[in-house]
């Protein structure tokens, strides 16, 4: 049985294969438009899962679509009509929205369909999944887990924005939610507005952010903005926000309590900033702490899957894991709206057509996350001698000794192997990777290749063999959502002039043997790298431990600031050419970028829009 999952028209759109139970491929749409987050039906993804299923639409069982958009609709309107006559100039500008695309989004559905088969049964093939549904069914069936607890968190879905669940086998129930107005994640988009981010983009800077600052506002924030029960459940006072009614996440009585009005765009980072990100995230981590203990409590299991946006919160996630009240936890690598079109098929193979589940083998069902297209060393060679790249062509073992050669010797590598990742990690197939051990390089990277702000953190890859020696933590990491210190013993201890320096100078100042990887708390977002998922990741970084000593490498996601992360070699060669980068690999042809044609050198800095 093949069925197809479907999520857009928010944003993070994308298009998933799954066949007979398996997931096959999965794609972001983002990736082919080079449109960050884009929202749109998302046909190239569609239709690369479709050639990976080697068919056309009208060889598919099912198409399921991942939330309920009439439900959608309303909440809209219970929500204007509950706030009203506030609000009005924004329930003027959005109904119009709503009645031309969101309220027929089903047959916008089919609409798009029917283009790829003029004759395909909508009636019976064309399915909808609830928002929450979709979420878990994501977190639950790729899991390794016979039976799991599941929780859910996000900014909202047609009407829930929190919810708990229990998985066994084939099965999986929703338990309990909690309603919009009242979200987790919403207030985390409220204080990612507030400091000046993106919403829907900026969170993870937030989180990023953190760690430079003290929770000063904490108190704060659950004095006044959010009541918390000692089970985890919530309620936002929303007299604080306008995210309901307004066009805007937070209003005056917001800037009332903290001071101010919203930091502006791009403007310089102050203490005040910092110090408002490290207390939402001490309130997150609390809540979600005591959203899972009352979940372990009540199920009795030992196993946790979470999934939804605040599931991409890796440092929330390191907590749990360490709070000890699941023993085991699994996260859904592609946590956001675009996982929901994994979850959508896996929820109508599973619990629509009662599909058997099998979770022996493997570490989970997603394989890595390594769901995208790939490229054989033929296709990628004619693409770059169209592009006017200059490469020699390697085998496998000179590949990964060139590669290690470089990395030893300081350079910065684009690493384009193999098939796309599917979720917003790159997790060494479509990377940059760097020394760990070099003191400058974090700063490097960050202002030298990836334009963007120098506060951002970098995440290591590590031998998974090798994890427990140089993080505190022993067990599997291989998506890159699970925040642990770097080990007592690879520590260096900071000068008491090091920790007066005032926020951002902390940056280049060494903390570890792999300063590029340690923030400034000394934690790390860990990712292990496994032989079975990615042999030639695993070889790269065997090879670079026999040169160094050293299992860990600096993994960044190929691209630059507000750029989707690259799809094709062309994609690479470009960011290759815009970037200070010095060498690329692309399966097993290798470029240096002093062989390559200056000519073809561009400004690629202001390529993008920001993030």
């Amino acid at each position: 049985m093949r069925i197809v999952g479907l999520s857009a028209f928010y944003h993070d759109s994308a298009a998933a294969l799954v066949v007979d139970g398996k997931i096959v491929a999965a794609a972001q749409e983002e990736r082919f438009t080079r449109k960050k987050h884009d929202a749109s039906f998302p046909h190239h993804a569609l239709s690369y899962c479709l050639d990976e299923a080697r068919t056309k639409l009208d060889g598919i069982d099912y198409v399921v679509f991942y939330d309920k958009p009439f439900l959608k609709f309303e909440r809209l309107l219970e929500t204007y009509l509950a706030f009203a006559p506030k609000g009005f100039r924004s329930f003027r500008m959005a109904i119009p929205l709503w009645l031309r695309e969101k309220l027929f989004q089903k047959q916008l559905l089919r609409d798009e369909l029917k283009r790829y088969a003029a004759d395909f049964d909508l009636e019976s093939k064309l399915l909808f999944t609830e928002h929450h549904q979709s979420h878990a069914a994501s977190a639950f069936f790729p899991s390794p887990f016979e039976e799991a607890a599941v929780l859910t968190m996000d900014g909202v879905g047609e009407w829930a924005t929190t919810s708990t669940g229990l998985g066994r086998g084939n099965d999986l129930k929703i338990l309990k939610e909690l309603h919009f107005p009242h979200s987790l994640g919403l207030l985390y988009s409220a204080f990612t507005y507030y400091t000046g981010f993106k919403v829907n983009s900026g969170e993870y800077k937030v989180m990023g952010l953190a760690p430079y600052g003290e929770p000063k506002f904490a108190q704060t924030i659950l004095d006044n903005l959010i009541d918390v029960k000692p089970d985890g459940s919530f309620r936002l006072d929303q007299s604080y926000f306008d995210y309901c009614t307004g066009l805007r996440m937070t209003n005056e009585k917001f800037d009332r309590l903290f001071g101010a009005p919203p930091r502006n765009p791009e403007t310089l980072l102050t203490q005040r900033e910092m110090d408002l990100a490290a207390s939402v995230q001490a309130v997150t981590e609390e809540i979600v702490l005591r959203l899972t203990r009352s979940l372990a409590a009540e199920t009795g299991l030992p196993n946790l899957c979470l999934a939804g946006g605040v599931a991409l919160n890796c440092v929330a996630n390191g907590k749990v894991l360490r709070d000890g009240a699941f023993k085991s936890i699994w996260i859904q690598p592609a946590a956001g709206d675009a996982g929901g079109a994994v979850g959508a098929a896996l929820a109508a193979y599973h619990l629509y057509k009662k599909g058997p589940r099998n979770t022996s083998g493997a570490i989970d069902g997603m394989r890595g996350s390594y769901l995208g297209p790939a490229f054989d060393d033929d296709d990628a060679a004619q693409r770059l001698t169209a592009a006017g790249a200059r490469f020699v062509r390697l085998d496998d073992d000179a590949l990964v000794a060139r590669a290690a050669g470089d990395l030893q010797a300081g350079k910065a590598l684009g690493w384009f192997q193999g098939a796309m990742e599917f979720g917003p990690r790159a997790l060494g197939n479509r990377s940059i990777i760097a020394d760990a051990r070099s003191p400058a390089m974090q700063s490097a990277l960050n202002l030298k290749v990836k334009y963007r702000e120098s506060f951002r953190p970098f995440a290591p890859a590590v031998l998974r063999s090798d994890v427990s020696d140089w993080f505190d933590l022993d067990c599997d990491s291989p998506y890159m959502l699970l925040v642990a210190d770097v080990a007592r013993q690879r520590q260096r201890a900071m000068t008491a002039e090091e920790h007066a320096l005032f926020g951002i100078e902390k940056v280049n100042v060494p903390r570890s043997e792999i300063p590029a990887v340690t923030h400034v708390d000394y934690s790390a977002r860990v990712q292990t790298v496994h032989e079975d998922t990615n042999p030639r990741f695993h070889a790269l970084l065997t090879a670079f431990k026999a040169r160094t000593g050293c299992p860990v490498l600096v993994n960044t996601s190929f691209n630059v600031r507000g750029e989707p992360i690259v799809g094709t070699p062309e994609d690479a060669f470009r960011c290759f050419m815009g970037t200070e980068l010095d060498a690329l690999a692309v399966g097993n042809l290798y470029l240096v970028k002093d062989e390559q044609d200056a000519a073809l050198k561009r400004d690629y800095k202001g390529a993008f829009a920001l993030d």
